[in-house]
């Protein structure tokens, strides 16, 4: 569901912090503006709390005993479960070499110690409105890739054919050392190539015998069909030129 401006940005955030002063202002700062809070004392158990609870942000302070802030977050971007959720690293005022180590580690955002109010508020709802985003395509992909599974699904004869496709095709892309973004547009190619069978009737997708001129002309179209679907994904546009050419086979 999309936000709009009149409408208040919630969402659940993780608050990490070795000090209980420090996580009891935060806890109060966040709560009293209507977000739902998760508080915890050190690295693990904010690792622990991920992996069995959703949490839409995640507040680090840096300085923490064991598993301090950096590791943390570096561990939460490196999984492929919570690397979308954004990380705030709150760090000393004056400290650069923070900031670069939280860049290093994948950190979406810094606040300084003290911590300002209104700055906090400010980058927190910043941060969720990207996420609401980030969710929302999430789901417009998992829809797109249910609805190509269920047409492959149809027909036994092709079962399991695109999520093989997909592996060859990473596979492939690893050995020519193509880039991650071109490596992730292989996967999903592979995957949504066949939607636009969407638009070919069963009649002439499950015919056990030989095609018609038409018929036949019909299912090579449906690589620019599914090339329309998947048009309005902007994640998509690595993806597209690969379903256009797949036209030609």
């Amino acid at each position: 569901m999309l936000h709009h401006a009149d409408q208040p940005i919630t969402g659940t955030i993780l608050v990490a912090d070795d000090q209980a002063a420090n996580r009891e202002l935060l806890e109060e700062l966040l709560r009293t503006q209507g977000f739902k809070v998760i508080a915890v004392s050190d690295g693990a158990a904010a690792l622990q709390e991920l992996s069995r609870a959703q949490a839409d942000l995640v507040l680090l302070d840096v300085m923490m005993p064991h598993l301090n802030g950096f590791a943390v977050c570096e561990q939460i971007k490196a999984n492929p479960d919570t690397y979308l959720i954004p990380v705030i690293l709150i760090t000393a005022l004056s400290d650069r070499q923070d900031r670069i180590e939280g860049i290093k580690v994948g950190a979406d955002d810094f606040l300084s110690r003290p911590v300002d109010r209104t700055e906090l508020l400010a980058r927190v709802r910043s941060l969720l409105k990207l996420k609401q985003r980030t969710d929302e395509l999430e789901r417009a992909e998992s829809v797109l890739f249910s609805l190509a599974r269920s047409i492959e699904g149809k027909d036994p004869y092709t079962h399991g054919h695109c999520e093989r496709l997909s592996e060859y095709s990473a596979r492939l892309g690893e050995h020519l050392r193509l880039s991650d973004e071109q490596l992730v547009a292989l996967r999903r190619a592979g995957v949504v190539h066949d939607v636009g069978k969407i638009a070919v009737p069963d009649a002439i997708l499950l015919k056990p015998s030989s095609l018609t001129a038409d018929e036949w002309k019909l299912i090579k179209e449906h690589p620019v069909v599914g090339e329309r679907i998947c048009a309005p994904l902007k994640s998509f546009r690595v993806v597209l030129p690969m379903l256009s050419r797949l036209e030609r086979f």
